[in-house]
């Protein structure tokens, strides 16, 4: 069956919406029109994509399936056609993205002393996201943290970064000076498995409220100073290495002038990691 990226569209409007009258007020066509599409489609695929009752629209164990895998093509389309489009018009550009709290400013402007026909785009990365931008086109290069999969990915570290302890001004060891993984056991630990938020603002405000606490890398502690929250170096807990990422079949000229010149100056532009405060 041929992927009709039309519906696929229409699908994930519906998706997102749950509802079929404001998915056809987003895609500019009118309610009937959509829904013949969505059942359409769904003849074509051989299974059902919604649950549909009088007052809801919910996906169904395929449709969810389908919604988290068409987000990914349409990432993907939309990169490729954004990329034929700067072929055609003879641009050459690299899309550098970074995780919180890792500033990879002087690496480009390196490589724009070297490069200078080269745009540059940033893309900065949510908390729990990291190789997923260089693995669907939205990215070239990765400054990250591990851990993360690095299955057909070139790395190259760059340092290490100590992880500290985010906790309320309220908390029972907000005085101390440091702390040990043995102080912190019982503690509810706000991460992506048992919690996950959209973006470190939130992550941050659970924990000034006192819904847990955190273990962060210093440098997202330097990016998010706040006078409700207080962070405590953890002496026992082991630092997490940085490093650049790039496909290992997307090394094309300009990633491979960006690292040329990047590793040498982000290392020379990381201070050691230590605690805020130190």
């Amino acid at each position: 069956m041929d992927l009709d990226l039309r519906k696929l569209r229409y699908f994930v409007a519906v998706a997102e919406h749950r509802q079929f009258g404001r998915a056809a007020r987003e895609l500019f066509i009118a309610q009937p029109v959509l829904s013949r599409q969505i059942r359409a489609f769904e003849r074509e695929l051989g299974f059902a994509l919604f649950t549909r009752t009088t007052r809801s629209v919910e996906l169904t164990s395929a449709g969810t399936q389908l919604y988290e895998e068409a987000r990914r093509i349409s990432t993907v389309v939309s990169t490729s056609l954004r990329r034929v489009q700067e072929a055609a018009r003879g641009e050459r550009r690299l899309v550098v993205a970074f995780s919180p709290g890792l500033h990879v400013s002087h690496a480009i402007r390196a490589f724009t002393a070297r490069c200078p026909e080269v745009g540059v785009d940033v893309l900065p990365l949510r908390w729990w996201e990291q190789d997923a931008p260089l693995r669907d086109g939205r990215a070239h290069v990765g400054y990250l943290r591990r851990p993360f999969d690095d299955t057909g990915l070139l790395t190259v570290p760059i340092g290490c970064e100590t992880k500290v302890a985010c906790l309320p001004v309220t908390h029972r060891l907000a005085g101390r000076r440091s702390l040990t993984t043995a102080d912190l056991d019982g503690e509810p630990v706000l991460d992506a498995r048992k919690r996950r938020t959209s973006s470190l603002e939130e992550k941050f405000e659970l924990i000034a409220s006192g819904q847990g606490i955190a273990l962060v890398p210093v440098g997202v502690a330097g990016s998010y100073s706040r006078a409700d929250l207080v962070y405590l170096p953890v002496t026992d807990f082991a630092p997490v290495e940085t490093c650049l990422a790039v496909p290992e079949d997307g090394r094309s000229g300009a990633v491979r002038d960006f690292l040329a010149v990047a590793p040498l100056t982000l290392r020379d532009a990381s201070p050691a990691a230590t605690a805020p405060g130190d």
